[in-house]
Protein backbone atom coordinates (compact mmCIF):
# COMPACT_ATOMS: atom_id res chain seq x y z
CA UNK A 1 0.00 0.00 0.00
CA UNK A 2 1.13 3.58 -0.65
CA UNK A 3 0.08 6.79 0.99
CA UNK A 4 -1.80 9.43 -0.97
CA UNK A 5 0.42 12.54 -1.25
CA UNK A 6 -0.97 15.57 0.54
CA UNK A 7 -0.21 19.03 -0.87
CA UNK A 8 -0.46 21.98 1.50
CA UNK A 9 -1.23 24.37 -1.37
CA UNK A 10 -2.04 24.27 -5.04
CA UNK A 11 1.00 23.95 -7.23
CA UNK A 12 1.53 27.08 -9.25
CA UNK A 13 2.52 26.92 -12.89
CA UNK A 14 5.70 28.84 -12.06
CA UNK A 15 6.69 26.00 -9.71
CA UNK A 16 6.29 23.53 -12.55
CA UNK A 17 8.27 25.69 -14.96
CA UNK A 18 10.99 26.43 -12.40
CA UNK A 19 10.98 23.51 -9.90
CA UNK A 20 14.32 24.40 -8.29
CA UNK A 21 13.06 27.81 -7.17
CA UNK A 22 15.98 29.71 -8.68
CA UNK A 23 15.69 33.38 -9.54
CA UNK A 24 15.47 32.88 -13.31
CA UNK A 25 13.58 30.53 -15.59
CA UNK A 26 16.11 29.01 -18.00
CA UNK A 27 13.94 26.81 -20.21
CA UNK A 28 10.64 28.27 -21.33
CA UNK A 29 10.29 28.16 -25.12
CA UNK A 30 9.38 24.46 -25.11
CA UNK A 31 6.50 25.25 -22.74
CA UNK A 32 5.36 28.03 -25.09
CA UNK A 33 5.09 25.86 -28.21
CA UNK A 34 3.64 22.86 -26.40
CA UNK A 35 0.57 21.74 -28.36
CA UNK A 36 -1.78 21.90 -25.38
CA UNK A 37 -0.68 25.48 -24.67
CA UNK A 38 -1.28 26.49 -28.29
CA UNK A 39 -4.77 24.99 -28.16
CA UNK A 40 -5.52 26.90 -24.96
CA UNK A 41 -4.22 30.08 -26.61
CA UNK A 42 -6.51 29.60 -29.59
CA UNK A 43 -9.52 29.09 -27.30
CA UNK A 44 -8.75 32.38 -25.53
CA UNK A 45 -8.31 34.28 -28.81
CA UNK A 46 -11.52 32.79 -30.20
CA UNK A 47 -13.46 33.67 -27.03
CA UNK A 48 -12.24 37.29 -27.17
CA UNK A 49 -13.40 37.54 -30.80
CA UNK A 50 -12.07 40.65 -32.52
CA UNK A 51 -11.21 41.47 -36.11
CA UNK A 52 -8.35 40.27 -38.26
CA UNK A 53 -4.98 41.86 -39.00
CA UNK A 54 -3.13 42.94 -42.11
CA UNK A 55 -3.51 39.52 -43.77
CA UNK A 56 -7.32 39.80 -43.74
CA UNK A 57 -7.80 36.40 -42.12
CA UNK A 58 -10.83 36.07 -39.84
CA UNK A 59 -11.46 33.87 -36.84
CA UNK A 60 -13.74 31.60 -38.84
CA UNK A 61 -11.12 31.26 -41.58
CA UNK A 62 -8.45 30.38 -39.01
CA UNK A 63 -10.77 27.83 -37.38
CA UNK A 64 -11.35 26.03 -40.70
CA UNK A 65 -7.63 25.19 -40.87
CA UNK A 66 -6.97 25.07 -37.15
CA UNK A 67 -4.80 21.93 -37.02
CA UNK A 68 -2.68 23.09 -39.95
CA UNK A 69 -2.21 26.56 -38.45
CA UNK A 70 -1.27 25.27 -34.99
CA UNK A 71 1.13 22.72 -36.47
CA UNK A 72 2.78 25.45 -38.49
CA UNK A 73 3.08 27.74 -35.45
CA UNK A 74 4.51 24.96 -33.32
CA UNK A 75 7.04 24.11 -36.01
CA UNK A 76 8.13 27.74 -36.44
CA UNK A 77 8.52 28.32 -32.70
CA UNK A 78 10.41 25.07 -32.28
CA UNK A 79 12.69 25.85 -35.21
CA UNK A 80 13.21 29.49 -34.14
CA UNK A 81 11.90 30.70 -37.50
CA UNK A 82 8.74 32.51 -36.41
CA UNK A 83 8.41 36.08 -37.74
CA UNK A 84 5.37 38.15 -36.71
CA UNK A 85 3.61 40.33 -39.27
CA UNK A 86 3.07 44.08 -38.78
CA UNK A 87 0.03 45.06 -36.77
CA UNK A 88 -2.89 46.84 -38.40
CA UNK A 89 -3.36 50.42 -37.21
CA UNK A 90 -6.85 51.40 -36.07
CA UNK A 91 -7.75 54.92 -34.94
CA UNK A 92 -10.14 54.94 -31.95
CA UNK A 93 -11.73 58.26 -30.89
CA UNK A 94 -10.80 59.28 -27.34
CA UNK A 95 -13.74 59.48 -24.96
CA UNK A 96 -14.89 63.05 -24.45
CA UNK A 97 -12.17 64.50 -26.68
CA UNK A 98 -13.51 65.36 -30.13
CA UNK A 99 -10.87 65.26 -32.83
CA UNK A 100 -8.39 63.21 -30.75
CA UNK A 101 -7.69 59.56 -31.49
CA UNK A 102 -5.89 56.66 -29.85
CA UNK A 103 -3.92 54.33 -32.13
CA UNK A 104 -4.50 50.62 -31.60
CA UNK A 105 -2.42 47.89 -33.19
CA UNK A 106 -4.38 44.78 -34.20
CA UNK A 107 -2.15 41.72 -34.80
CA UNK A 108 -3.17 38.94 -37.14
CA UNK A 109 -5.08 35.96 -35.72
CA UNK A 110 -1.96 33.82 -36.17
CA UNK A 111 0.18 36.29 -34.21
CA UNK A 112 -2.48 36.70 -31.52
CA UNK A 113 -2.42 32.95 -30.86
CA UNK A 114 1.36 33.11 -30.53
CA UNK A 115 1.18 36.08 -28.16
CA UNK A 116 -1.48 34.37 -26.05
CA UNK A 117 0.66 31.22 -25.83
CA UNK A 118 3.57 33.37 -24.64
CA UNK A 119 1.31 35.21 -22.17
CA UNK A 120 0.15 31.89 -20.69
CA UNK A 121 3.75 31.17 -19.68
CA UNK A 122 4.92 34.67 -18.70
CA UNK A 123 1.94 35.45 -16.46
CA UNK A 124 2.61 32.84 -13.74
CA UNK A 125 6.29 33.87 -13.64
CA UNK A 126 5.73 37.60 -13.14
CA UNK A 127 2.43 37.61 -11.25
CA UNK A 128 4.06 36.73 -7.87
CA UNK A 129 6.60 39.52 -8.46
CA UNK A 130 4.12 42.34 -9.01
CA UNK A 131 3.19 44.64 -6.13
CA UNK A 132 -0.16 44.52 -4.34
CA UNK A 133 -0.86 48.15 -5.26
CA UNK A 134 -0.76 47.31 -8.97
CA UNK A 135 -4.30 46.57 -10.22
CA UNK A 136 -4.02 46.86 -14.01
CA UNK A 137 -4.30 43.88 -16.37
CA UNK A 138 -4.10 41.27 -13.60
CA UNK A 139 -6.35 38.30 -13.01
CA UNK A 140 -8.57 38.60 -9.98
CA UNK A 141 -8.10 42.39 -9.85
CA UNK A 142 -10.38 45.00 -11.32
CA UNK A 143 -10.90 48.73 -11.55
CA UNK A 144 -13.28 48.50 -8.57
CA UNK A 145 -10.44 47.16 -6.40
CA UNK A 146 -8.25 50.12 -7.37
CA UNK A 147 -11.07 52.62 -6.77
CA UNK A 148 -11.81 51.06 -3.39
CA UNK A 149 -8.17 51.42 -2.34
CA UNK A 150 -8.07 55.08 -3.40
CA UNK A 151 -11.28 55.78 -1.48
CA UNK A 152 -9.99 54.13 1.71
CA UNK A 153 -6.69 56.00 1.58
CA UNK A 154 -8.51 59.32 1.27
CA UNK A 155 -10.79 58.40 4.15
CA UNK A 156 -7.79 57.47 6.31
CA UNK A 157 -6.31 60.98 6.07
CA UNK A 158 -4.04 61.00 3.02
CA UNK A 159 -5.55 64.22 1.72
CA UNK A 160 -2.85 65.29 -0.74
CA UNK A 161 -2.63 63.33 -3.97
CA UNK A 162 -0.09 63.36 -6.78
CA UNK A 163 -1.98 62.44 -9.95
CA UNK A 164 0.86 61.06 -12.07
CA UNK A 165 -0.59 60.56 -15.53
CA UNK A 166 2.01 59.48 -18.09
CA UNK A 167 2.24 60.96 -21.56
CA UNK A 168 1.98 58.39 -24.40
CA UNK A 169 3.30 55.55 -22.26
CA UNK A 170 2.52 52.73 -24.69
CA UNK A 171 4.35 54.60 -27.42
CA UNK A 172 7.38 55.50 -25.28
CA UNK A 173 8.56 52.22 -23.76
CA UNK A 174 12.24 51.61 -24.46
CA UNK A 175 12.68 48.16 -26.02
CA UNK A 176 16.19 47.53 -24.70
CA UNK A 177 15.23 48.41 -21.14
CA UNK A 178 12.11 46.26 -21.36
CA UNK A 179 14.03 43.21 -22.60
CA UNK A 180 16.59 43.73 -19.84
CA UNK A 181 13.81 43.73 -17.25
CA UNK A 182 12.23 40.58 -18.70
CA UNK A 183 15.66 38.91 -18.64
CA UNK A 184 15.81 39.39 -14.86
CA UNK A 185 13.23 36.61 -14.56
CA UNK A 186 13.57 34.75 -17.89
CA UNK A 187 16.98 33.57 -19.07
CA UNK A 188 15.75 31.74 -22.19
CA UNK A 189 17.33 33.62 -25.11
CA UNK A 190 14.81 32.26 -27.60
CA UNK A 191 11.91 33.71 -25.59
CA UNK A 192 13.71 37.05 -25.42
CA UNK A 193 14.22 37.01 -29.20
CA UNK A 194 10.54 36.17 -29.62
CA UNK A 195 9.51 39.17 -27.53
CA UNK A 196 11.93 41.40 -29.41
CA UNK A 197 10.46 40.25 -32.75
CA UNK A 198 6.96 41.12 -31.52
CA UNK A 199 8.09 44.57 -30.42
CA UNK A 200 9.92 45.27 -33.69
CA UNK A 201 7.19 43.96 -36.00
CA UNK A 202 6.08 47.46 -37.01
CA UNK A 203 2.61 48.67 -37.93
CA UNK A 204 0.73 49.17 -41.17
CA UNK A 205 -1.65 52.06 -41.70
CA UNK A 206 -2.54 54.77 -44.21
CA UNK A 207 -1.04 52.65 -46.97
CA UNK A 208 2.47 52.49 -45.55
CA UNK A 209 4.60 50.52 -43.09
CA UNK A 210 5.76 52.26 -39.91
CA UNK A 211 8.80 50.88 -38.03
CA UNK A 212 8.54 50.23 -34.28
CA UNK A 213 11.54 51.79 -32.58
CA UNK A 214 9.81 52.29 -29.22
CA UNK A 215 6.64 51.32 -27.41
CA UNK A 216 4.34 48.34 -27.05
CA UNK A 217 1.32 48.67 -29.39
CA UNK A 218 -2.04 48.86 -27.60
CA UNK A 219 -4.25 46.07 -28.84
CA UNK A 220 -1.70 43.27 -28.67
CA UNK A 221 -2.35 40.32 -26.38
CA UNK A 222 1.07 40.42 -24.73
CA UNK A 223 1.33 44.24 -24.49
CA UNK A 224 -0.41 44.57 -21.08
CA UNK A 225 1.98 42.26 -19.23
CA UNK A 226 5.01 43.85 -20.92
CA UNK A 227 3.75 47.27 -19.81
CA UNK A 228 3.24 45.94 -16.29
CA UNK A 229 6.78 44.54 -16.22
CA UNK A 230 8.25 47.86 -17.31
CA UNK A 231 6.25 49.96 -14.83
CA UNK A 232 6.87 47.48 -12.01
CA UNK A 233 10.60 48.16 -12.15
CA UNK A 234 10.34 51.80 -13.28
CA UNK A 235 7.73 52.92 -10.77
CA UNK A 236 6.45 50.31 -8.29
CA UNK A 237 9.78 49.15 -6.91
CA UNK A 238 11.06 52.72 -6.84
CA UNK A 239 8.09 53.82 -4.72
CA UNK A 240 8.53 50.90 -2.32
CA UNK A 241 12.25 51.57 -1.98
CA UNK A 242 12.27 55.37 -1.71
CA UNK A 243 8.90 56.09 -0.04
CA UNK A 244 7.85 53.00 1.93
CA UNK A 245 5.55 55.04 4.20
CA UNK A 246 3.44 56.55 1.38
CA UNK A 247 0.45 54.61 0.01
CA UNK A 248 -0.08 54.57 -3.73
CA UNK A 249 -2.20 52.88 -6.38
CA UNK A 250 -1.55 52.16 -10.04
CA UNK A 251 -3.78 50.91 -12.84
CA UNK A 252 -1.81 50.52 -16.07
CA UNK A 253 -0.16 53.91 -16.72
CA UNK A 254 -2.45 55.84 -14.34
CA UNK A 255 -0.93 56.25 -10.88
CA UNK A 256 -2.00 58.02 -7.71
CA UNK A 257 0.34 58.71 -4.78
CA UNK A 258 -1.11 59.78 -1.42
CA UNK A 259 0.78 62.30 0.73
CA UNK A 260 0.19 63.94 4.11
CA UNK A 261 0.94 67.57 3.24
CA UNK A 262 1.66 69.89 0.33
CA UNK A 263 5.44 69.96 0.81
CA UNK A 264 5.59 66.18 0.69
CA UNK A 265 3.45 66.11 -2.46
CA UNK A 266 5.58 68.73 -4.23
CA UNK A 267 8.79 66.89 -3.37
CA UNK A 268 7.37 63.54 -4.50
CA UNK A 269 6.23 64.97 -7.83
CA UNK A 270 9.71 66.40 -8.51
CA UNK A 271 11.40 63.11 -7.59
CA UNK A 272 8.93 61.17 -9.71
CA UNK A 273 9.61 63.36 -12.75
CA UNK A 274 13.34 62.68 -12.36
CA UNK A 275 12.73 58.95 -12.02
CA UNK A 276 10.51 58.83 -15.10
CA UNK A 277 13.08 60.77 -17.11
CA UNK A 278 15.65 58.10 -16.21
CA UNK A 279 13.29 55.53 -17.72
CA UNK A 280 12.67 57.74 -20.80
CA UNK A 281 9.09 58.44 -19.75
CA UNK A 282 7.35 61.75 -19.18
CA UNK A 283 4.46 63.03 -17.10
CA UNK A 284 1.54 64.51 -19.00
CA UNK A 285 1.98 68.31 -18.95
CA UNK A 286 -1.70 69.06 -18.24
CA UNK A 287 -3.14 65.90 -16.64
CA UNK A 288 -0.42 65.37 -14.02
CA UNK A 289 -1.18 67.54 -10.99
CA UNK A 290 -1.32 67.79 -7.21
CA UNK A 291 -4.79 67.61 -5.66
CA UNK A 292 -5.92 68.65 -2.20
CA UNK A 293 -8.94 66.55 -1.29
CA UNK A 294 -10.39 68.90 1.33
CA UNK A 295 -10.32 72.25 -0.42
CA UNK A 296 -13.25 74.30 0.88
CA UNK A 297 -13.06 76.87 -1.94
CA UNK A 298 -11.77 79.57 0.37
CA UNK A 299 -9.26 82.09 -0.86
CA UNK A 300 -5.64 80.97 -0.73
CA UNK A 301 -6.34 77.24 -0.64
CA UNK A 302 -4.81 74.89 -3.22
CA UNK A 303 -6.71 75.27 -6.54
CA UNK A 304 -6.92 71.60 -7.63
CA UNK A 305 -9.79 70.02 -5.72
CA UNK A 306 -10.77 67.04 -7.88
CA UNK A 307 -9.20 64.38 -10.05
CA UNK A 308 -10.37 61.73 -12.54
CA UNK A 309 -9.38 58.10 -12.12
CA UNK A 310 -10.69 55.14 -14.15
CA UNK A 311 -13.78 56.98 -15.36
CA UNK A 312 -14.70 58.38 -11.93
CA UNK A 313 -14.34 61.97 -10.82
CA UNK A 314 -13.38 62.30 -7.14
CA UNK A 315 -14.43 65.64 -5.72
CA UNK A 316 -15.27 67.22 -2.34
CA UNK A 317 -18.84 67.33 -1.09
CA UNK A 318 -19.33 70.84 0.32
CA UNK A 319 -22.47 71.88 2.20
CA UNK A 320 -23.68 74.25 4.90
CA UNK A 321 -22.23 77.73 4.47
CA UNK A 322 -21.84 79.84 7.63
CA UNK A 323 -20.20 83.27 7.78
CA UNK A 324 -18.43 82.89 4.39
CA UNK A 325 -17.10 79.46 5.34
CA UNK A 326 -17.93 76.20 3.60
CA UNK A 327 -17.75 73.09 5.74
CA UNK A 328 -16.14 70.00 4.22
CA UNK A 329 -18.49 67.03 4.60
CA UNK A 330 -16.87 64.25 2.61
CA UNK A 331 -15.27 63.25 -0.65
CA UNK A 332 -17.65 61.73 -3.17
CA UNK A 333 -17.00 59.79 -6.38
CA UNK A 334 -19.05 60.63 -9.45
CA UNK A 335 -18.97 59.90 -13.17
CA UNK A 336 -16.22 61.93 -14.82
CA UNK A 337 -17.44 64.64 -17.23
CA UNK A 338 -15.52 63.08 -20.13
CA UNK A 339 -17.16 59.68 -19.54
CA UNK A 340 -20.62 61.26 -19.32
CA UNK A 341 -20.01 63.20 -22.53
CA UNK A 342 -18.80 60.08 -24.32
CA UNK A 343 -21.87 58.10 -23.24
CA UNK A 344 -24.27 60.81 -24.39
CA UNK A 345 -22.44 60.92 -27.72
CA UNK A 346 -22.68 57.14 -28.11
CA UNK A 347 -26.44 57.23 -27.49
CA UNK A 348 -26.85 60.15 -29.87
CA UNK A 349 -25.01 58.28 -32.63
CA UNK A 350 -27.64 55.50 -32.52
CA UNK A 351 -30.16 58.06 -33.90
CA UNK A 352 -33.12 56.23 -32.40
CA UNK A 353 -35.36 59.23 -31.76
CA UNK A 354 -36.59 59.50 -35.37
CA UNK A 355 -36.53 55.81 -36.39
CA UNK A 356 -40.25 55.14 -36.00
CA UNK A 357 -40.08 52.10 -38.27
CA UNK A 358 -38.34 50.18 -35.48
CA UNK A 359 -40.15 48.20 -32.80
CA UNK A 360 -39.53 48.60 -29.08
CA UNK A 361 -37.58 45.31 -29.15
CA UNK A 362 -35.30 46.75 -31.84
CA UNK A 363 -34.72 49.87 -29.74
CA UNK A 364 -33.86 47.74 -26.70
CA UNK A 365 -31.51 45.53 -28.73
CA UNK A 366 -29.46 48.55 -29.80
CA UNK A 367 -29.65 50.61 -26.63
CA UNK A 368 -29.45 48.09 -23.78
CA UNK A 369 -25.85 46.88 -24.32
CA UNK A 370 -24.62 50.46 -23.81
CA UNK A 371 -26.81 51.09 -20.78
CA UNK A 372 -26.12 47.71 -19.18
CA UNK A 373 -22.35 48.23 -19.23
CA UNK A 374 -22.75 51.79 -17.94
CA UNK A 375 -25.02 50.72 -15.08
CA UNK A 376 -22.79 47.80 -14.12
CA UNK A 377 -19.73 50.05 -13.89
CA UNK A 378 -21.17 53.19 -12.30
CA UNK A 379 -24.40 52.02 -10.66
CA UNK A 380 -22.74 50.48 -7.63
CA UNK A 381 -20.67 53.43 -6.40
CA UNK A 382 -22.10 56.53 -8.08
CA UNK A 383 -25.82 55.81 -8.60
CA UNK A 384 -26.88 59.44 -8.24
CA UNK A 385 -24.68 60.38 -11.19
CA UNK A 386 -26.67 58.00 -13.41
CA UNK A 387 -29.96 59.83 -13.07
CA UNK A 388 -29.21 62.68 -15.53
CA UNK A 389 -28.24 60.16 -18.19
CA UNK A 390 -31.22 57.89 -17.54
CA UNK A 391 -33.50 60.93 -17.61
CA UNK A 392 -32.05 61.75 -21.01
CA UNK A 393 -32.79 58.20 -22.21
CA UNK A 394 -36.38 58.39 -20.96
CA UNK A 395 -36.90 61.70 -22.74
CA UNK A 396 -35.59 60.15 -25.95
CA UNK A 397 -37.97 57.18 -25.57
CA UNK A 398 -40.92 59.50 -24.91
CA UNK A 399 -40.09 61.45 -28.08
CA UNK A 400 -39.89 58.16 -30.01
CA UNK A 401 -43.28 57.01 -28.70
CA UNK A 402 -44.90 60.35 -29.61
CA UNK A 403 -43.60 60.04 -33.18
CA UNK A 404 -44.49 56.37 -33.58
CA UNK A 405 -48.01 56.40 -32.14
CA UNK A 406 -50.33 59.09 -33.43
CA UNK A 407 -52.48 59.18 -30.29
CA UNK A 408 -49.54 60.51 -28.26
CA UNK A 409 -48.56 63.27 -30.69
CA UNK A 410 -49.54 66.11 -28.35
CA UNK A 411 -49.66 64.21 -25.05
CA UNK A 412 -46.19 63.94 -23.55
CA UNK A 413 -47.47 62.96 -20.10
CA UNK A 414 -49.59 60.14 -21.50
CA UNK A 415 -46.64 58.87 -23.52
CA UNK A 416 -44.51 58.85 -20.38
CA UNK A 417 -47.21 56.95 -18.47
CA UNK A 418 -47.44 54.48 -21.36
CA UNK A 419 -43.70 53.81 -21.04
CA UNK A 420 -44.03 53.33 -17.28
CA UNK A 421 -46.67 50.63 -17.81
CA UNK A 422 -44.50 48.93 -20.42
CA UNK A 423 -41.49 49.04 -18.08
CA UNK A 424 -43.50 47.26 -15.38
CA UNK A 425 -44.65 44.61 -17.84
CA UNK A 426 -41.38 44.17 -19.76
CA UNK A 427 -38.42 44.80 -17.41
CA UNK A 428 -36.15 42.97 -19.88
CA UNK A 429 -36.59 45.83 -22.36
CA UNK A 430 -36.11 48.66 -19.86
CA UNK A 431 -32.82 47.70 -18.21
CA UNK A 432 -32.06 51.33 -17.37
CA UNK A 433 -34.93 51.37 -14.88
CA UNK A 434 -33.06 48.86 -12.72
CA UNK A 435 -29.89 50.37 -11.29
CA UNK A 436 -28.77 47.07 -9.81
CA UNK A 437 -26.98 46.84 -6.49
CA UNK A 438 -26.12 50.16 -4.89
CA UNK A 439 -23.31 50.20 -2.36
CA UNK A 440 -20.27 52.16 -1.23
CA UNK A 441 -16.52 51.86 -1.61
CA UNK A 442 -16.32 50.68 1.99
Amino acid sequence: MSEIPVHSRLRRLVDWINPTGTKKVHSLIDKVYKRKNLEMAWESVHANRGSGGVDGQTLSGFAERLDQQLNRLQSELQGDSYQPQPVRQVQIPKAGKPGEYRTLGIPTIYDRVCQQALLNRLEPIFEPVFDEANFGYRRGRSTKDALRKVWKEIQSGSEWIVDADLKDFFGSVDHEKLLTLVAQQVADSRVLRLIQAMLKAGSYGKGRLFPSERGTPQGGVVSPILANIFLHYAFDLWMVRTHPDLPWCRYADDGLEHCHNEQEAQALKAELQTRLAECRLEMHPTKAKIVYCKDTKRKGVYPNVKFDFLGYCFRPRLVRRFRDKTLFCGFNPAVSPSAMKAMRSAIRELKLRHQTQLSLEDIARRLNPLLRGWIEYYGRYAPSALYPLLRHVNQMLVAWVMRKFKRFTDHKIQASQFLQRLAAERPDLFVHWRLGMIGTFA
